[in-house]
């Protein structure tokens, strides 16, 4: 209750409290009636007493003139937009909606091709025509990161009729380079509106020591998975306009058509309370959170074999142990019960909780088990081979072929090793973190080939087209004469 008490004013949640106080009798949907017939574990079904829908005095997220309408406001304040909305399905739904918003079929779209999957399927369903700008390998991290404003530059001096250029930032693993503000500026000097998927940048907000956000730094609409660095549930997520470019009222239409037409009252609700965690994130609870965890580091570094990577954003870290790549760690620290958010050939990323003064977390325990998951590192150890996701050039390049293309040629599935040059007919994802190693429509290059056996032999795990046991990609069926 004591922390609650210090959090700025959540005028949704406190209005579902009242609500559910009065002790309504439901003769409306939803059939679980305030969790009366559910079967689930007890404190799921607790939760369900405020799974309200858009009843007398709780607004509707589609046409707000209330309560919700008030939380959006706070949270528009908050972050300093000039309008901002709660989002039901996640940041992919914030992507779909800012790019249906400025792009149609046949338009250019200049797009950071490391960019998460939902980017490329928004892309897709407009019709519009990708220009892929290739991200900056960062050797400390062993990833990619973002792109240079020369490279963005040169991409819209070869399409100057360009509707939108889509950046990622910061990266999954938390990079964020030193180049934003000039990009966004660069861009607007063509009239084009930037559009940034922040999806792990939502608590960028509270300012030093983390990152500025996309949005301070100049960006037209920016979407933040609240989820991932906030309190709030999974799929709850912000998206922020702050433009004289993009029209606020084409992205509330298309939210309109996107988001679902019963949205869940706990997810707002979750929203609502992480934005006034985070507005309540004050310079002593900064303070406490970099304590702990320069503590926390510094116990790791003690750990024999294991070192540490920081990146731009202090709640990310990155686990690594020298011959062993990050699945080998991953195995081992899921058996201590220790779950990182992500394993590559390298290491294992962490994402740290955003603690607060009065926030304990149980760092004394969890450096025991991390020390007894390395120390079960105990077989042969190995070379890691370097592999660069997504191993492109540092240029700009289109695809072969738009989706609607391949949709009305042959395809057919083929040994990977023998794709070269050959049109990948649909996409191949490493998942997480859901960046595309192929893109439908690109032609398969030797690193595509090279990097794909690499993961296939860690035991990575993709989503998309392809057949792991067979070791098969599908791919556009070449034409007589034997031109694709």
């Amino acid at each position: 209750m004591e922390c609650i008490m210090k959090r700025s004013e959540r005028p949704l949640v406190e209005k579902l409290i009242n609500f559910k106080e009065k002790h309504p009798v439901s003769f409306h949907v939803p059939g679980h009636k305030h969790g009366m017939l559910s079967d689930l574990p007890l404190d799921i079904r607790t939760a369900l007493r405020y799974d309200f829908t858009e009843l007398e005095g709780l607004d509707d997220l589609h046409e707000p003139d209330g309560v919700i309408e008030e939380a959006q406001q706070r949270l528009s304040s908050f972050y300093g937009s000039s309008q901002s909305f709660f989002l039901v399905n996640g940041t992919t739904v914030g992507n779909l909606a800012m790019i249906y918003a400025t792009c149609r079929a046949g338009d250019t779209v200049i797009v950071q091709r490391n960019a998460h999957k939902s980017i490329f399927h928004a892309i897709e369903l407009t019709g519009a025509r990708p220009v892929f700008v290739s991200p900056v390998w960062d050797e400390a991290t062993m990833t990619t990161g973002g792109v240079t404003a020369v490279q963005v530059g040169k991409a819209l001096q070869a399409y100057p009729g360009a509707k939108a250029v889509i950046l990622t930032y910061p990266s999954y693993y938390g990079l964020t380079g030193v180049e934003m503000r000039e990009t966004i500026n660069l861009c607007h000097t063509y009239g084009v509106p930037v559009l940034v998927d922040e999806a792990h940048g939502a608590h960028f907000v509270v300012g030093e020591p983390f990152p500025y956000s996309a949005l301070d730094l100049g960006a037209d609409v920016v979407v933040h998975s609240a989820h991932k660095t906030l309190p709030a549930m999974t799929m709850s997520s912000f998206l922020h306009i702050r433009s004289t470019i993009v029209s606020p009222e084409k992205i509330v239409h298309y939210l309109r058509m996107l988001q679902s037409s019963s949205p869940s009252y706990l997810l707002m609700a979750s929203l609502d309370d992480a934005r006034a965690y985070a507005e309540s994130y004050n310079e002593e609870d900064k303070i406490i959170f970099m304590k702990r965890r320069v503590a926390f580091i510094k116990r790791l570094e003690m750990i024999p074999r294991l070192d540490t990577i920081e990146t731009d954003d202090p709640l990310k870290l990155i686990l690594r142990v020298k011959g062993y790549s990050g699945f080998d760690i991953q195995q081992k620290l899921e058996a201590e019960g220790i779950y990182g958010e992500i394993a590559d050939p390298y290491q294992v990323l962490f994402v740290l909780p955003l603690l607060k003064v009065e926030t304990s977390y149980p760092f004394d325990e969890i450096c025991k088990k991390i020390e007894t998951a390395i120390s079960r590192l105990n077989g042969s150890s190995r070379t890691v081979e370097k592999v660069e996701l997504p191993p492109f050039n540092e240029g700009h390049s289109r695809p072969a072929y738009t989706s609607e293309e391949i949709a009305h040629m042959e395809i057919e599935w083929i040994p990977y090793e023998k794709s070269e040059d050959r049109v990948a007919a649909a996409s191949i994802i490493p998942y997480p973190p859901g960046i595309p190693l192929l893109i439908g429509g690109e032609v398969v290059k030797a690193e595509h080939i090279q990097s794909l056996g690499k993961l296939l032999q860690m035991k990575a795990k993709f989503q998309g087209s392809i057949r792991i046991n067979e070791k098969q990609i599908v791919v556009v069926k070449k034409r007589t004469g034997g031109i694709v």
